[in-house]
């Protein structure tokens, strides 16, 4: 009796065994992956802030603030052509369809005037810096101030006196950190090298402390280098930048303690083509940059995109056009800021012309 009952239990082992291995065999049902919706970007408003009735031949590096009665300040500058010495800070303030007449508000000496970056204040006043100098080699960073929504405008100063080559921000918008510092994108260019730094105030900027040169390989970021930082902070001490560059690439540096100190500079996915870049922070985390879809050192400067991402800058799946036409034509040096759900883009149209649009982007 034993043993026929030590076979039935082997013989059921068997079965039991054979039966699980035909059950692993079956294909597994698939499992649905959801996939993220990507954010929209729908147009809003589209005009450009002055018209064929002006002072100056061409115009060129904008930015924007939107002031506390909902209107919006442009600058720019303007002139004979960029580098000559009639070159002159201009401004408008409106909106889409109502802008007013452009008056210049900044005019140091016949040195050309560059690269104007509005700036508001958590007081509501609101801050124009401007480069002056005949060369970018060796300007100097002044600015002004208006208390009334740009109807008046304080006496220029020198941001940081006796300085050659450029402190403070040097294209694009300061942002304010989460501890109240304030933190600016800067750069120095001299005899074609170029490297980018931060410049701080913790004082409402009043003075300004310079960091060191961003960690650069020259030998993977051909060219000239980097300038031009845009900044965001995407939580206390977490600042990231991405730079206008010489590689044919955007590139990148990140920083763990509030933009004291900053990892290798590193190229990114998304192309550039050695023009001006802008980005901002949006609520919720998302950002959105404004940026020529094109690569190549000195390439060409169309299209002009705007790219979403919410990741904080590791994957743009959102990319529309803001502008474009032939290779030869230029929409660049974007400047955008936020307000809510919606950005508000200016830039260069042609050299001629500064244009403003504003779009609505949702996740």
């Amino acid at each position: 009796m034993s043993i026929i009952f030590n076979k039935n239990i082997q013989t059921a082992s068997i079965i039991i065994t054979i039966l699980i291995f035909i059950g692993s065999c079956k294909p597994k049902t698939k499992q649905t992956v959801r996939q993220q919706p990507k954010p929209t970007v729908t147009p809003l408003t589209s005009d450009f802030v002055f018209g064929d009735d002006r002072d100056f031949a061409q115009a060129h590096a904008s930015t924007l603030v939107r002031t506390n009665d909902g209107n919006f300040l442009v600058a720019w500058f303007g002139g004979t052509h960029e580098k000559h010495d009639d070159v002159g800070i201009w401004l408008t303030k409106g909106n889409a369809g109502n802008f007013s007449r452009p008056v210049e508000v900044a005019k140091i000496r016949e040195d050309a005037h560059w690269n104007p970056v509005l700036f508001k204040e958590a007081s509501g006043d609101i801050i124009l810096y401007f480069k002056v100098g005949k060369t970018i080699d060796n300007w100097e960073t002044w600015w002004i101030r208006t208390t009334d929504n740009g109807a008046t405008w304080s006496a220029p100063a020198e941001l940081v006196a006796g300085d050659k080559g450029g402190r403070g921000p040097v294209r694009n918008k300061p942002i304010t950190l989460a501890d109240g510092s304030l933190l600016s994108g800067s750069s120095k260019e001299t005899n074609k090298v170029w490297d980018a730094f931060v410049d701080r105030s913790t004082d409402n900027g009043k003075t300004w402390t310079k960091s060191e040169f961003l960690p650069l390989d020259r030998t993977a970021i051909e060219g000239e280098g980097i300038i031009q930082p845009t900044l965001w902070e995407s939580a206390p001490d977490k600042v990231h930048m991405l730079l206008r560059s010489s590689a044919g690439a955007i590139c990148r540096s990140d920083s763990e303690d509030g933009g004291v100190t900053w990892s290798p500079v590193y190229k990114t996915s998304l192309p550039n083509p050695n023009s001006g870049i802008d980005v901002v922070k949006l609520p919720g985390g998302m950002l959105a940059l404004a940026f020529n879809n094109t690569s190549g050192n000195w390439g060409s400067r169309s299209p002009l995109s705007l790219g979403v991402s919410t990741d904080n800058g590791l994957t743009w799946p959102t990319i529309v056009d803001i502008d474009k036409g032939t290779e030869e034509e230029e929409f660049s040096y974007p400047a955008i800021i936020q307000y809510g759900d919606t950005v508000a883009v200016t830039y260069t149209w042609k050299r001629q012309k500064i244009a403003f649009k504003s779009f609505l982007v949702k996740n």
